[in-house]
């Protein structure tokens, strides 16, 4: 007999709700040809402009070498490009390209389809990543 969610331990249900929703929404993501990956950091490039790849990291909360990752592959995907900082050619400024943005535009839809904006849920979630 399968138990009801409704009876599960809170944590329980948030944590089977989340790989629920990510389930989804990286299947949709992967069907535009987007990763996860590459969509936090377009995000995050639409939002602040462009910049380096170590600002992208420390923004996402990732390794520089798990971000370097992610941008080679947006790179060759056509969805945000690398060229010399202006002040210093060895590092290099992330932007994003109109694919890119397209891309984005695109996911920003089917994640109002997998999980609709709710601005109680929004704030409940704010507020347990904000006690960390």
């Amino acid at each position: 007999m399968h138990e009801q969610a409704e009876q599960w331990p809170l944590g329980r249900l948030l944590s089977a709700a989340a790989r629920a929703v990510e389930r989804d929404w990286d299947e949709r993501l992967r069907a535009i040809g987007l990763t996860h990956a590459a969509l936090i950091a377009i995000d995050i490039l639409i939002r602040t402009g462009p910049t380096g790849a170590d600002t992208l990291a420390r923004t996402a909360h990732v390794r520089p070498q798990t971000m370097s990752l992610t941008l080679e592959r947006a790179e060759r995907d056509g969805l945000v490009e690398r060229t010399p900082h202006p002040d210093d050619r060895r590092r290099r400024v992330v932007s994003v390209t109109d694919a890119g943005r397209a891309a984005w535009d695109t996911a920003r839809h089917i994640e109002r389809e997998v999980l609709p904006d709710d601005d109680a849920l929004r704030e409940r979630l704010t507020r347990i990543l904000s006690t960390d």
